[in-house]
């Protein structure tokens, strides 16, 4: 493959982009032209926040295209139209082979919950501490267990699975199953893991057949009845919105396990969730916490 290079400001980037795809790029993917310097500046907020700007000041574009005629034809073609003034293009490379499932592979290794439960790609063998673990790949729906908010769930279900049986199990807002699945890992038997998008629900039952368990999966109006473990771990956003939905899944003595929030959430997910129950924090890592409560 060969990759085309672009310097633009902010306004330039979607019609380049636009048109970098008219030219068939395989891709096209954006950068902070001033990333590592003092210049700067971040263009995501947190989640639930609108982010700081659109777009950064000054921005490199890279194209990939399947052959250098095409690529230089694209570096020939685009300084002539109107939406190029103020770029420039930077050169055009051809980029050296390489097994890319490797190179991605490479980038995800085992994923310690505790030291003897671990989360394992496919492509790799189970640590030696390992006496529980959940194979999962990285795929289009969320957890992988690399995330603070899907660890501290893991832990969760591990150390209170130490204590009694989780009994039946809701996982709403699912994504890849792997709170579902590591609920049936430490001995849950009738679980129901929900999510609105099909995709997760098809992914969650992938996964679940990957780690011989058995679970349910459905959008949510599957989710019926109490349960003596409902499992969210989405954003604050939704979860104040779902607070009496949630609650009302939740068994006599049951538990409800609360993960997306950041640490400055706490107190309005406390707010909107105490007309049913009362939530404390239960675990926290980089800025996320856990929020539990038991009926």
């Amino acid at each position: 493959m060969f990759e085309l290079r672009l310097l633009c400001p902010e306004e330039c980037v979607e019609p380049l982009s636009e048109a970098l795809d008219a030219l068939d790029a395989l891709s096209v993917s954006v950068e902070d032209a001033d990333a590592l310097t003092e210049h700067e500046r971040p263009l995501f907020g947190e989640p639930g926040m609108p982010s700081p700007q659109p777009g950064w000041q000054r921005s490199r574009i890279s194209a990939l295209f399947s052959s250098r005629s095409a690529a230089d034809e694209a570096a020939r073609l685009l300084p002539l139209q109107d939406f190029f003034a103020g770029c420039s293009v930077a050169g055009v490379s051809a980029l050296p082979d390489q097994d890319w499932v490797r190179l991605t592979q490479s980038q995800f290794s085992p994923v310690e919950i505790t030291p003897d439960f671990w989360i394992v790609p496919s492509w790799h063998e189970p640590p030696k501490a390992a006496r529980t673990s959940i194979r999962l790949d990285p795929g289009l729906a969320f957890g992988t267990g690399t995330h603070p908010t899907t660890r501290m769930c893991l832990r969760w279900i591990a150390q209170r699975a130490q204590q009694a049986a989780l009994g039946r199990v809701l996982d709403y807002g699912c994504g890849s199953g792997i709170l579902a699945i590591g609920a049936a890992k430490f001995g849950a038997l009738d679980i129901d893991a929900v999510d609105i998008d099909a995709a997760a629900v098809e992914a969650t039952l992938a996964n679940a057949d990957a780690n011989a368990v058995v679970l349910k999966a459905g959008l949510p109006d599957q989710a019926q009845g109490v349960y003596q473990t409902v499992l969210a771990n989405i954003l604050a956003t939704p979860l104040k919105v779902l607070a009496p939905l949630l609650c009302a899944h939740v068994a006599t003595d049951g538990w409800l396990v609360l993960a997306g929030i950041l640490e400055r959430q706490a107190q309005e997910l406390r707010e909107a969730y105490a007309p049913w129950l009362a939530l404390d924090v239960a675990d926290s890592e980089d800025g996320w916490i856990l929020m539990t409560a038991r009926r």
